[in-house]
């Protein structure tokens, strides 16, 4: 598997069918998720609607209503005419009083079950990727480590942070463990702000990334799960103790 595929991964992942219950909003929540991840860059123009809609298994009909929401929530544009079609519109990342208010509404104890459930996942892929992963095919998950690495602001790293798990399944060759990890990233990702504007931190984070990446380069599966599993783990801990002093 070659850099291009692992993107490719994350990308047929983002646009692979939907569950047929409440179709609307699973395609809403689909692409918003990747959007709000960056998966799908500012800008980007999503496939024409029969395409589109072929590819996420659903109506034109459906495709449209979901669009219409994406729309109203600032997540995509439209224009009309030549060159025209709809666009990614990357949302502003939310105030620090927002983002906390949104934390107050986890208690703790869901926190840090979202946190095992994030880390199961992420250790599952560090395991796999190491074992069905080339060396030479993980460029992709070095350079969104080193993006991470160099990002000012929180926004751009939970971003970036995220990214590095959704890539790391893919590299796992698990289209299943990479639609859970992003559809993760759409409950955890924005929170993450709070902890990522450390910058101290912020490098913690890439060091234990690109830890990861070695482990994985090198077949060591094991280490590579408990690597990945410890890295969440972390944060959630982070994301705990900002709303215990909340």
């Amino acid at each position: 598997m070659r850099q291009y595929e692992i993107e490719g991964g994350t990308r047929r992942a983002v646009f692979s069918p939907v569950d047929n219950r409440a179709r609307v909003d699973a395609v809403v929540r689909r692409l918003g998720d990747a959007i709000e991840l960056g998966l799908l860059a500012d800008g980007e123009q999503l496939p024409g609607e029969t395409e589109l809609a072929g590819q996420l298994g659903v109506s034109t009909v459906t495709l449209r209503e979901a669009l219409m929401a994406l729309r109203q929530q600032g997540l995509v544009t439209t224009r009309r005419g030549r060159g025209g079609g709809s666009f990614v519109s990357l949302p502003e990342v939310p105030a620090e009083s927002r983002l906390k208010a949104r934390l107050r509404g986890w208690s703790t104890e869901e926190l840090r079950d979202l946190g095992d459930h994030w880390a199961a996942l992420s250790g599952a892929a560090a395991r796999l990727a190491a074992q069905r992963t080339e060396p030479e095919d993980l460029h992709q998950l070095r350079r969104t480590a080193e993006e991470l690495a160099h990002a000012e602001d929180a926004a751009a790293r939970s971003r970036l942070y995220g990214r590095f798990h959704v890539e790391l399944a893919a590299a796992a060759q698990s289209a299943r463990l990479t639609r859970e990890q992003v559809a993760l990233q759409s409950d955890v990702g924005a929170l993450l702000c709070l902890v990522l504007a450390d910058d101290p931190y912020r490098e913690e984070v890439a060091e234990r990334h690109r830890a990861v990446i070695s482990a994985v380069q090198d077949g060591a599966h094991e280490t590579a799960g408990t690597l990945a599993e410890r890295c969440v783990r972390e944060s959630t801990a982070r994301l705990v103790a900002v709303r215990l002093a909340l």
